[in-house]
C-alpha cells in the first residue's frame, strides 16, 4: 500500500464527563477541529465517560487511534487512576490536558514505587478557585523548544502543580522526560520515555488554540495518530 493509498482519517477517545458548560471541554473539540482543518484530514471523536472507560476491554482499544485525556472537573479520581495506568501500556498516541496531569504522575509513582518513605510529592492545585490563570511556558527539549518556535508561550491552566525535586530526579532517570517548565521553573509538560506520544499537560492547550492558528501540541498528537494507524495498515 502506497502513502497516497493511505486513509487520511483518525478516530480519537476523549476521555472524559462531557459538560457543554466547561470552557475546556467546550474547547476540546473545536481544537480538534481546528488541527484536522491545518492537516486536512478526517477526525471522528467520541466522548467517553469514565465509568464507561474504565470498563474497556481489550478490542475496544483497537477500534481507536489515540487517546485524549480532558481536563476536569474529574468525578472519579480513582476511575482516572486506573484509566491511566490501563493506557500506559497501550501503544497508542495519548494526550494528558488539564488536572489528568497530576494523576499521571500519581500513577507514575505508584507503578515504579518511587515513594517508599510516603512522602508527599505533588503539591495541591496551586490554582486558587475556579479561574483559569496565565502560565508562561519555557521549552526544556529540543522538539518542544521547535513546536513552540511560532507559537505564543503562554497558556492557560486551571490546575498547577508542584512536584517535589526528589519526585522530578526519580522520573527523569528513566521513565519521563521534562519537556516544558513554567515560570515558576515547574514541570509543566512531561512525556514519557518508552512511548512514541505520550504527553501530559498541566495548562489546557486547547483553550488557546484557534483556527488560525492551530495548537503545535494537539496537532502533532494528530499527526502521530495519523502515523501509528498507517503505520498499522502497512503490517496488515
Amino acid at each position: 500500500m502506497t502513502d497516497s493509498e493511505m486513509d487520511q482519517n483518525i478516530k480519537i477517545a476523549i476521555v472524559g464527563d462531557y459538560n457543554f458548560t466547561y470552557n475546556s471541554h467546550h474547547a476540546t473539540n473545536l481544537a480538534i477541529d481546528h488541527s484536522a482543518q491545518f492537516l486536512e484530514i478526517e477526525v471522528s471523536y467520541y466522548w467517553i465517560k469514565l465509568a464507561e472507560f474504565i470498563k474497556f476491554r481489550p478490542q475496544q482499544f483497537e477500534e481507536y487511534d489515540a487517546i485524549w485525556v480532558a481536563p476536569g472537573p474529574i468525578k472519579n479520581p480513582f476511575f482516572l487512576h486506573g484509566i491511566i495506568k490501563e493506557i500506559v501500556s497501550k501503544n497508542l498516541p495519548v494526550l494528558i490536558t488539564g488536572e489528568g496531569y497530576r494523576t499521571m504522575v500519581e500513577v507514575l509513582v505508584q507503578m515504579y514505587q518511587l515513594n517508599s518513605k510516603g512522602e508527599k510529592l505533588i503539591s495541591e492545585n496551586l490554582v486558587e478557585g475556579e479561574q483559569f490563570e496565565k502560565i508562561h511556558i519555557a521549552p526544556h527539549s529540543d522538539a518542544f523548544i521547535k513546536l513552540y518556535e511560532n507559537y505564543s508561550k503562554v497558556e492557560l491552566t486551571s490546575s498547577r502543580y508542584s512536584l517535589y525535586p526528589q519526585l522530578i530526579n526519580a522520573l527523569v532517570d528513566d521513565i519521563a522526560d521534562v519537556e516544558a517548565y513554567n515560570q515558576f521553573e515547574d514541570p509543566e509538560i512531561i512525556s514519557l520515555k518508552n512511548h512514541d506520544f505520550f504527553v501530559g499537560c498541566g495548562f489546557c492547550p486547547q483553550i488557546s488554540s484557534t483556527r488560525e492558528i492551530p495548537h503545535p501540541v494537539i496537532y502533532t498528537f494528530m499527526k502521530m495518530a495519523l502515523a501509528k494507524t498507517n503505520d498499522s495498515k502497512k503490517v496488515s
